[in-house]
């Protein structure tokens, strides 16, 4: 689900903004002694400083950014930028300051603010100027530059979110087809030689069916449901079960735990198990131990180890790969899994531990 959290940004951007230039353009006045009212000549003489600020942050925030820097066009937006600060410093320190000085004591009062006993000449203060401006309009570049990354970078995610939703979807679809298909050939096999058992399977297949195809169309499921289908997957498959199979289920799941937990994600492992698991013509055992402690779902499956031949067709051979498929893309750095089987090859096992909660970083 997408959180689309666009407009309450671009509001908190916008208050932002005012709350800085509003503190700005008052500081002037901060910097003053009202003892004797309002030097209204030295309030607009450092109006200058935020009002050109203010121009040159917005000349690049709206303008030169978009329109330039960010179409690749670097020394336009150079140039641009060396000729607005040339113009503002020759603005203000060749033309704003004398006006204010004509306006507040007269054209024949010769007031030298830049040049005394106590200020440095005016050639320093506009290389200080140039500083700042220069400094203004980096600012204004690397906030309107770190605005276009979130967007592109949100953007990134959202059609991130997208293709793993619409994969999800597909390894869904082609696992439930081939869940029916290993389900319906163990019917099969067992109308041959118990009907009455056959039509009690097929009952139970309807229950999974059910969960199948309107429980878990979700990205996640309660783990209690899912336990649940795994108990009836198993009561369905211990049908067809002959003398000399050792089945042994544990689980150590609250029944009615709410931890969320991808559908079907154990369900290939199950399979696999019943599928090279049992011959029926030597002793085989399979063992089966879902656990949930302390944030971390294990699934431990042991089986005697009978690979089936090439006629087989009891399955496509796809649910393992869809499994592991499904747990970079749901649990990426939060599982492990490991299989294979015994020295002698006698015994498979496969122990999944999914950590349900995402790690916690340092």
């Amino acid at each position: 689900m997408k959180h689309d959290s666009t407009p309450k940004t671009a509001h908190l951007a916008i208050y932002i903004h005012i709350i800085a230039w509003v503190l700005l353009f008052t500081f002037p006045l901060l910097m003053e002694d009202h003892s004797e009212g309002i030097r209204w000549n030295e309030y607009f003489r450092r109006l200058s400083i935020p009002v050109s600020f203010f121009i040159i942050f917005y000349a690049n925030y709206w303008l030169l950014v978009p329109k330039f820097l960010l179409k690749k066009e670097r020394s336009r937006y150079l140039l641009y930028n060396v000729l607005l600060i040339a113009v503002l410093l020759v603005f203000f320190h060749l033309f704003y300051f004398p006006y204010l000085q004509d306006c507040f004591f007269g054209k024949d009062t010769k007031v030298e603010p830049f040049v005394s006993f106590h200020h440095p000449p005016r050639w320093a203060f506009l290389i200080k100027d140039c500083v700042m401006y220069i400094f203004m309009a980096g600012l204004g570049t690397v906030i309107r530059l770190s605005m276009q990354w979130q967007k592109a970078e949100t953007a990134r995610q959202e059609a991130e979110q997208s293709r793993m939703e619409a994969e999800l979807n597909n390894l869904r679809n082609q696992l439930n087809p081939h869940f029916l298909l290993n389900t319906l050939n163990n019917i099969y096999a067992l109308i041959a030689f118990d009907t009455d058992k056959a039509q009690q399977a097929v009952q139970d297949l309807s229950q999974l069916l059910r969960h199948v195809l309107y429980e878990n169309r979700g990205t996640f499921v309660p783990l209690c449901k899912e336990i649940d289908f795994i108990h009836n997957y198993i009561e369905l498959m211990r049908i067809r079960l002959v003398k000399g199979v050792s089945l042994v289920i544990n689980i150590e799941v609250a029944k009615d735990s709410q931890t969320p937990i991808a559908p079907l994600i154990f369900i290939s492992l199950i399979e696999n198990a019943f599928k090279h698991g049992i011959s029926p013509t030597e002793p085989s055992f399979i063992s089966i131990t879902i656990s949930e402690r302390e944030g971390q779902v294990v699934c431990e499956i042991a089986n005697s180890n009978h690979p089936k031949n090439r006629s087989d067709k009891s399955g496509s051979g796809i649910g393992l790969e869809q499994v592991k498929k499904r747990l970079e893309l749901l649990y990426p750095g939060r599982y492990e899994w490991r299989k294979g089987v015994n020295a002698d090859g006698s015994v498979y096992t496969s122990l999944l531990a999914i950590n349900t909660y995402p790690k916690k970083t340092m």
